[in-house]
């Protein structure tokens, strides 16, 4: 069911005035910082999430930045929920310039040898299947009016690295960083864009689900900027990447943790 569309005016200043953008799992966390950021540039926006109430949360809070969003409730790991979204996108708005696509799950952490195949399955389903689906949907999308567009996807350091247990997440977005490099070329002559962020320790929903303060403090401690990042230091990354200060980077997966995967840290 498609949500409440709000209708404000508009900046004709910002670095994305009209353009419409999409992120899926903008109701939380990474998400709803970017989907914030882009309203705040002039962008409108389509909020999309397997959560009804949290997206439309955030659809709520654009509006009262005088920004204009709609919200669609979908999974991006079902065919035929991502070809609804993109094409309710367009039917809505006219078109789609930029995408942010967000929405991932960290799945059942613990040993590779004891993890069941449907946990491993939901993982690989969600974190790269679904961020596969919105990119073909969304590169037609774009092509069709022959204008080109951005497209970013959320990856992580964990793509670059471990912990014990990750194989799962660390599988999925390792291949998440190798797929944008074929689907870079694939795309860069028709004026289509495509980068990830790799997000490092952000305090997010995600990462709370596993520490509190107490047990946080470590993190941030081999952080080399000796904090935990906001969702908004990734958030703000994601949007440029969709703006034309990028125009010349794609394929690219870019660390946003400061500093902590530089090796001899810990």
């Amino acid at each position: 069911m498609v949500k409440a569309i709000h209708k404000p005016e508009i900046s004709a200043t910002r670095r994305l005035n009209g353009k419409v953008a999409l992120v899926t799992g903008g109701g939380t966390g990474i998400g709803k910082a970017a989907a914030l950021r882009f309203a705040q540039e002039g962008a409108r926006v389509v909020l999309a999430g397997r959560r009804e109430a949290e997206i439309a949360e955030t659809a709520a809070a654009i509006a009262a930045l005088s920004g204009e969003a709609m919200a669609i409730p979908a999974d991006v790991s079902r065919a035929k929920d991502v070809e609804r979204l993109v094409a309710s996108t367009v039917d809505r708005f006219g078109g789609l310039d930029v995408a942010f696509n967000n929405a991932g799950i960290e799945g059942a952490f613990g040993p590779a040898h004891l993890m069941s195949e449907d946990d491993f399955d939901r993982v690989i389903a969600i974190n790269l299947k679904g961020v596969w689906l919105t990119i073909k949907h969304e590169i037609q999308a774009m092509l069709a009016p022959g204008t080109g567009g951005a497209i970013v996807n959320t990856s992580s350091w964990l793509a670059k690295g471990a912990l014990a247990g990750s194989a799962a997440y660390s599988a999925s977005k390792g291949a998440l960083d190798a797929m944008i490099h074929a689907i870079a070329l694939d795309v860069a002559a028709s004026g289509v864009r495509i980068n990830n962020v790799n997000p490092g320790i952000i305090d997010t929903p995600m990462l709370r689900r596993f520490v509190d303060d107490e047990t946080a403090k470590p993190w941030a401690a081999f952080t080399p900027m000796h904090r935990l990042g906001k969702p908004e230091d990734v958030g703000d990354v994601a949007v440029w990447l969709c703006t034309e200060e990028a125009r010349f980077v794609t394929g690219q997966s870019i660390l946003v943790d400061g500093g902590y995967t530089i090796a001899g840290m810990r």
